[in-house]
């Protein structure tokens, strides 16, 4: 049940309109706390067009009705407070159970754990990564914290390391354009032009004889987007087969989410998380090296 306090300057407001406008509630959620959960100001339950004033401290709860099942799963935890939640996922992984796929998830991960330690919280993922990429997923703790992150994607960092079969001209650069989904699939995208805008920066750390390492920084968060953007520039990600990448040294894509950066969404202190790059990936590279 999170707490809001009215602040000294904030002018007297029905209740609904404080919860959606000044602490930033979701209309997802506002309808949730409206409809079956309770609102309390001060120590005494209100209703939605009581009026709140400075200092008042707002109490909500709300049903976490879920239909992913917990299941006790391996889970690296690299950072955690009341609010936050990161998690390293490994490759292979789903992020969400999906129709096809209902258990095994880092969902089910996730709940397992809340469910050992009573905590009554519900699966916020605020990233989404593809199940064979590997690394760092920021999840909330509460719809509402999940609603303030997604506002400010703009001022969270998305690094990723990644390995790819050619080396790109110029060996750093901006890669902006628009992908979409591709006619006939489900699941492929593409560069088209009515597409949504994606932005991906990258820049050459290391390169191999037919290879090369890439610091990648996402503008934009669309689905595949590093994939095809890098597919679209002649250099598919090893592993990749879907975007025309050789599986012969590796069996998924070599990407990794190696860091995030963020200011909380609390305390308005800058977070910076980092993933170190996982045995498999670590292995192509001492094998790319060693071919030189």
């Amino acid at each position: 049940m999170p707490d809001f306090k009215v602040s000294l300057s904030c002018p007297v407001l029905p209740v609904k309109d404080f919860l959606r406008r000044q602490a930033g509630l979701s209309l997802t959620l506002w309808r949730k706390i409206k409809n079956s959960g309770s609102i309390v100001i001060n120590t005494r339950p209100a209703a939605i067009n009581d009026l709140v004033y400075p200092g008042d401290i707002i109490t909500v709860s709300w049903p976490n009705n879920s239909s992913i099942t917990p299941e006790n799963l391996p889970l690296t935890i690299l950072y955690e407070d009341e609010w936050l939640l990161v998690v390293d996922k490994p490759a292979g992984m789903l992020v969400h159970p999906t129709s096809g796929q209902h258990s095994g998830t880092l969902g089910n991960a996730v709940l397992h754990y809340y469910s050992t330690h009573n905590y009554l919280y519900g699966f916020h993922p605020v990233n989404r990564l593809d199940r064979n990429t590997s690394g760092l997923v920021l999840i909330a703790k509460r719809p509402d914290i999940q609603h303030m992150l997604n506002q400010n994607l703009q001022h969270i960092t998305k690094q990723y390391l990644a390995i790819t079969a050619a080396v790109p001209k110029p060996p750093q650069g901006i890669i902006d354009v628009p992908i979409g989904r591709k006619p006939g699939s489900i699941i492929e995208r593409e560069v088209r032009p009515d597409g949504q805008q994606a932005i991906t920066r990258y820049s050459v750390l290391t390169t191999f004889s037919n290879a090369c390492l890439l610091d990648i920084t996402l503008e934009t968060g669309r689905t595949h987007q590093i994939r095809v953007h890098l597919s679209y520039i002649g250099c598919p990600l090893l592993g990749d087969d879907l975007y025309g990448g050789s599986i012969n040294l590796l069996d998924r894509q070599a990407l990794h989410a190696v860091k995030l950066i963020l200011p909380h969404p609390i305390t308005k202190q800058q977070l910076t998380l980092v993933s170190p790059l996982p045995t498999d990936l670590n292995n192509l590279i001492t094998n790319l090296a060693s071919n030189l």
